[in-house]
């Protein structure tokens, strides 16, 4: 899929009502979007899916923590200190970027020009552009003008940029809490949502009588002040996290590590309908590694723009729960009773960002079919937005009420819709659109002999079925 083709999911986005531009009327939002009524259930499928597969595990229970915590929990957690990316500002039109998108958006030689003024390899790979990104901020002095003597060029206007040295940028969101700025404490809307998982960890074991091996879920919102946002939903300011902290013994990490792995590209390909082809594992560098991670991978999906990073898998050692001892006072040791040892457990992370699956699964899920000149959003039964549209052939003959009374009984099972505005055609075109799987059509035949026409949304098959059969049918060949 080309960047043409993103511009049309982006599209689709809007005219289905999956995804709108935040506050359009004033002239919108820059990286901010609400999603509409087929979006709302689009996402809400993926989540309970991905809650399902996580929680249907014995031993992983659930949590809901505050988006505003303690500001203590963000100095422990080296997020005050280290949550930051490098950026530089085009000194002609001051646009600003964060350097490492900026890079990569180059051409190779560019890239290739930048590792040889710092003696580094050049792997193609984003764990380069970290390193250049690392090396631009930490050595700003010495390669000061390195960007522009590679001949790095501002996208926004395409020519070579005249770029400021390397500076941090925090991610975080800052306000205040307190009936004043003078006199409310600092906090911040929490970038990830782990942090209320360590913090709460050992009350959600005490009150579950959990043993490790145990996981906690969470699903909810989060915040980072991008630098740049971009490609549609891929990266915005505010999004939905999904993340699984396990918690197991420090001998067991690298095999909790290998499990987990691959139980969650599994879900991929089982549960979202992502064919195989279009993922990938991405392992970090070890100088590119997270300062609280002992190994770290991506999992990968082939988005139009490229390869982007839909879910992290890391082992975080120890790390969280001693800085949250230290700083806290807090005992956050695990007490074995049967092997009567005490341990901080090493946590192996799995994080997806809910706004990245559902763009995920867009765009595998788009399709243009030139044959029949239509566009079909392929989408797996479980998770299109509607399962059924029942479609009156006429609006008069008695046709309408019967197309009511299968419209209750298919709804009472399945969500679906009624539609009797204009030709049988064009109503089975825009639910292909929109992924409604199935086209039920009510015609004088449906009278006679109480059968209707059922139409397959991907291969447009078309079979007579008894009226009491719908269901039994609809369950039978569901994709």
């Amino acid at each position: 899929m080309s960047k043409k083709h993103l511009d049309k999911v982006i599209s689709l986005c809007k005219r289905k009502g999956f995804v709108f531009p935040n506050s359009e009327i004033y002239g919108g939002l820059k990286a901010s979007y609400d999603y509409g009524p087929l979006g709302v259930d689009l996402k809400k499928s993926i989540s309970e899916k991905w809650w399902e597969e996580m929680t249907r595990h014995s031993n992983i229970v659930g949590l809901d923590s505050s988006i505003m915590v303690h500001p203590d929990v963000w100095e422990a957690s080296g997020h005050v200190a280290n949550f930051n990316d490098p950026m530089t500002d085009n000194k002609d039109n001051k646009k600003r970027y964060r350097v490492d998108d900026l890079l990569s958006q180059q051409k190779t030689k560019v890239i290739d020009d930048l590792c040889r003024q710092m003696s580094i390899q050049n792997n193609n790979d984003s764990d380069t552009l970290d390193r250049i990104s690392t090396i631009l901020l930490t050595q700003s002095d010495k390669f000061s003008n390195a960007l522009e003597s590679a001949g790095v060029i501002d996208p926004f206007s395409g020519n070579i940029g005249k770029w400021t040295a390397a500076t941090q940028f925090n991610l975080m969101f800052k306000t205040n809490a307190g009936p004043s700025e003078k006199t409310g404490k600092s906090i911040y809307l929490r970038p990830e949502t782990a942090q209320g998982i360590y913090i709460n960890y050992l009350l959600v074991q005490n009150s579950m009588r959990l043993k490790v091996p145990f996981g906690i879920a969470q699903i909810g919102k989060a915040f980072r002040n991008e630098i740049v946002a971009r490609n549609f939903i891929f990266r915005t300011r505010e999004f939905e996290q999904m993340e699984m902290q396990y918690f197991v013994h420090p001998s067991e990490d690298e095999q909790s590590m290998s499990f987990w792995k691959e139980k969650r590209i599994d879900f991929y390909t089982s549960e979202l309908g992502i064919s195989q082809d279009n993922l990938k594992f991405h392992q970090h560098s070890e100088d590119a590694l997270a300062h609280y991670a002992k190994d770290a991978f991506d999992i990968e999906y082939n988005f139009p723009f490229g390869w982007g990073e839909v879910e992290g898998i890391h082992n975080r050692t120890d790390f969280d729960l001693k800085e949250h001892e230290k700083l806290s006072g807090k005992n956050m040791m695990y007490f074995d009773q049967v092997k009567n040892e005490k341990y901080h457990p090493f946590i192996i992370e799995t994080s997806t960002g809910l706004n990245r699956l559902f763009l995920m699964v867009l765009c595998e899920a788009y399709f243009e079919d030139e044959v029949n000149k239509r566009t079909v959003l392929k989408l797996p039964f479980d998770l299109a937005p509607n399962k059924a549209v029942i479609c009156p052939l006429l609006k008069k003959d008695g046709l309408p009420e019967k197309a009511q009374n299968i419209f209750g009984m298919v709804n009472s099972e399945h969500k679906c819709l009624y539609d009797e505005q204009g030709s049988i055609g064009k109503r089975y075109y825009r639910q292909d659109e929109a992924g409604t799987a199935f086209g039920i059509t009510i015609d004088h035949e449906t009278l006679e002999n109480d059968t209707v026409t059922i139409r397959e949304r991907d291969s447009m098959k078309q079979q007579r079925v008894s009226c009491d059969k719908i269901l039994q049918f609809i369950s039978d060949n569901k994709i």
